[in-house]
């Protein structure tokens, strides 16, 4: 059940996924940037902290190639549970995501995203490769190889040294 999957992908940028209106984005547009994927949900308890701190992120960071990926889930007690459309508006209306969030995913079981395939192939948990809750955060070098994964618990802001360090790095 947890156990790892093998990827032929070996980069994000070779990825195409929906943003929220179904269009589809190639990842490769990321290439040189330093990338957190987030696993987001509109009802969660942790909802409120992570929006705030990924804008908060976003903000101090964009300008020197950092980018966020917003994947909404309503694979966790259904705590997202309308369109994408209203994922994407949520996450921008209330706390002003200027970052993209893309159509709704299942990160986990037979049908996840093959991105979230990739992403937990590439950094599996010692309990195994399943994700295990709302805002799961993939930190992303800038030539699109998984640098490390962080739970749930990990705040956004919590992990800003690693997106420093992941910045700094050619």
């Amino acid at each position: 059940m947890g156990a790892s999957v093998s990827v032929p992908e070996r980069s994000v940028h070779q990825f195409t996924v929906k943003d929220s209106s179904g269009k589809d984005v190639n990842l490769s547009i990321y290439q040189g940037k330093v990338l957190l994927l987030v696993n987001v949900a509109s009802k969660c308890g942790f909802t409120e902290s992570n929006y705030t701190q990924l804008t908060e992120l976003y903000r101090k960071y964009k300008d020197q190639g950092f980018e966020i990926l917003a994947f909404p889930c309503n694979q966790f007690l259904y705590q997202e549970p309308g369109t994408s459309q209203e994922a994407h508006e949520f996450a921008c209306t209330r706390f002003q995501a200027e970052y993209p969030v893309f159509q709704k995913v299942r990160v986990n079981g037979q049908n996840a995203a093959p991105l979230y395939k990739f992403l937990k192939a590439s950094k599996p948990t010692f309990l195994g490769s399943r994700i295990k809750w709302n805002f799961t955060k993939f930190l992303v070098s800038k030539d699109g190889i998984v640098i490390d994964r962080y739970g749930t618990m990990a705040t956004p802001l919590s992990i800003e040294k690693d997106i420093k360090k992941a910045l700094e790095e050619a």
